[in-house]
């Protein structure tokens, strides 16, 4: 801390430096571990350090919420999460809340997942007092309903993102809330919130126009009329669509994505069952140069036409799911036996496709060359004996699931 030169005396850099100018210093060091050493020099320097700091994972109840809101005065994000399999007790509460509403009121980012104890009364306090917040993540609370997401909607206007994946009694109340008054609203997931039907996306697409991202995976009361209507409305934006278990969803969805999302880089319609091989070929042809990420399990009406379409004309694609389109066969791949270059697919899944061969995958493996994930569980022509005999060569970091023994790759969910 103190340095002598010759002829003067021992000069301290407490002394010598501002706290603008020690901000400066502390701004450049990258590593967070570095961040934390500079905080473990004085009383003055941890000050700087904790007041600087933009981030927080925690575990805490409200005495210490309220000496670390004293403490990290400018902090942009905290992650309260709790994991299904350590989650502690009584857990974040709506005292919780209404001290992070009053104390941390530059929050930028909220992460409660799964913290079933909160309740309305929280997310009151939330929306009055967290006015900058634009990311929220509720996905697992189940006591939430319209009345409390409503007062954030309210209250947080700049909201960008919000995940309320798992929150069952939540309706289309507050897709109507975010529709008045989160118009900057891009990212939003409402997987298994059965109560949202066609009215909530249609008024969802009348406010919030600039939707990237949009997760109804088991709304099994959507329709072609409502998701159409995001469609139409944020086709120039829209990049993610997942509507996993839709089983209402038809070509009404599929042609109007092909007319109006030709930015469309990643599309879950996996049983959606009433899809057609026709709507599949022209989603293809559509949205050719930006599809990255397709799945299409137990869509029955795919056929070796409509893949062959999809391998052909989509060479960006990198993940594919056609598991249990009983329909396809190693001739859908043979389209691209001849053709230069090869695909890009990291991720294919084919389980319970019982007309692939051997012969099929022997086409793709020589056309993927950076495979990294095959899936070929319950497809009765092709075993690990069988791959070996053919003397097929899979790129070195490909990973090949026969039997279940290997995690899934989670980019399709």
């Amino acid at each position: 801390m103190a340095g002598a030169g010759s002829g003067s005396s021992n000069l301290c850099i407490n002394d010598s430096l501002t706290d603008d100018e020690l901000r400066s210093i502390l701004a450049k060091l990258e590593n967070e571990k570095d961040k934390e050493i500079f905080g473990l020099v004085c009383k003055r320097w941890l000050r700087l350090q904790s007041t600087e700091r933009k981030k927080l994972a925690a575990r805490a109840g409200p005495h210490m919420l309220r000496r670390m809101a004293d403490r990290f005065t400018r902090l942009l994000e905290l992650d309260l999460a709790q994991s299904v399999s350590r989650s502690f007790y009584p857990g974040v509460t709506d005292s919780d809340l209404a001290v992070i509403a009053n104390g941390f009121t530059c929050l930028r980012v909220l992460n409660l997942h799964n913290c079933k104890g909160i309740s309305d009364v929280g997310m009151k306090a939330i929306g009055e007092g967290l006015s900058l917040l634009q990311s929220l993540d509720v996905s697992y609370c189940r006591k939430l309903t319209d009345k409390g997401l409503s007062a954030v909607a309210k209250g947080c206007s700049d909201l960008r993102k919000l995940h309320l994946t798992g929150c069952r009694f939540v309706t289309d109340g507050i897709l109507e809330a975010l529709s008045k008054n989160c118009h900057n609203l891009e990212k939003l997931g409402l997987q298994g919130c059965t109560n949202i039907t066609d009215n909530g996306l249609i008024s969802l697409a009348s406010g919030c126009q600039h939707i990237k991202y949009l997760d109804i995976n088991k709304c099994s009361n959507v329709s072609d009329v409502g998701v159409s209507s995001i469609s139409r409305a944020c086709s120039s934006s829209l990049r993610t669509l997942k509507l996993l278990d839709c089983y209402k969803i038809g070509d009404e969805t599929m042609l109007s994505l092909s007319e109006y999302c030709n930015n469309l880089e990643t599309l879950i319609i996996g049983g959606c069952r009433d899809v057609s091989n026709d709507a599949i070929k022209s989603l293809a042809a559509a949205c050719s140069s930006s599809l990255k990420n397709l799945r299409m399990d137990w869509c029955l009406n795919l056929s070796d036409s409509s893949l062959s379409c999809i391998l052909s004309q989509c060479r960006n694609l990198e993940a594919l799911d056609i598991g249990c389109c009983e329909e396809v066969s190693d001739a859908a791949f043979q389209v691209i036996s001849s053709e230069e270059p090869g695909l890009g697919l990291k991720i294919l899944k084919v389980s319970n496709c019982p007309k692939i061969t051997v012969a099929g995958i022997g086409i793709l493996v020589g056309k993927c060359s950076y495979l990294e994930y095959l899936d070929v569980r319950s497809c009765p022509h092709i075993t690990k004996a069988l791959l070996d005999e053919a003397g097929l060569h899979f790129p070195e970091c490909c990973k090949v699931n026969f039997n279940g023994a290997i995690n899934e790759p989670v980019v399709l969910i």
